[in-house]
């Protein structure tokens, strides 16, 4: 098997770090390094990395003045548990980018929003709404 470890280059990996695990419900401890931390899942399945901006001259991960944080970027997570991460993201963020919606493509709810350092972030449950129980929207509305 192979697997992707996607890194994101943020201002205050710690700060971060709790942030990311408030969104998908993780009780809180401190990321490995000051500069470098990584997101797990509970079978160590590393689902996203931060990386201090400037440290260890990366040259992609320099500064978030020679590009905009997340562009060309969209971080995407599928969840277990759609129904509780939609209110710990609600706690995050003054509002959403997106309120929770069909998506017709992936036949799944989802929302979005962004993370500290202007990540754009989206949710999406793990489940189709047909295997939840609910209606798919009309097909025009992503």
């Amino acid at each position: 098997m192979k697997r992707t470890w996607t890194i994101i280059g943020v201002s205050d990996v710690p700060s971060s770090f709790k942030w990311y695990q408030s969104l998908f419900g993780q009780p809180e401890t401190q990321p490995g390094h000051a500069d470098f931390g990584q997101i797990l899942d509970s079978d160590g399945t590393v689902l996203l990395c931060l990386h201090q901006w400037g440290v260890h001259e990366h040259p992609s991960l320099m500064s978030p003045e020679r590009a905009t944080p997340g562009n060309g970027l969209l971080l995407f997570f599928r969840v277990d548990d759609f129904d509780r991460a939609l209110p710990r993201a609600r706690a995050l963020v003054t509002r959403l980018e997106e309120e929770p919606h069909a998506n017709p493509h992936t036949g799944t709810e989802e929302f979005s929003l962004r993370d500290p350092d202007g990540y754009y972030v989206t949710i999406s449950s793990l489940t189709s709404l047909e295997l939840r129980g609910h209606e798919v929207n009309s097909p025009g509305h992503e």
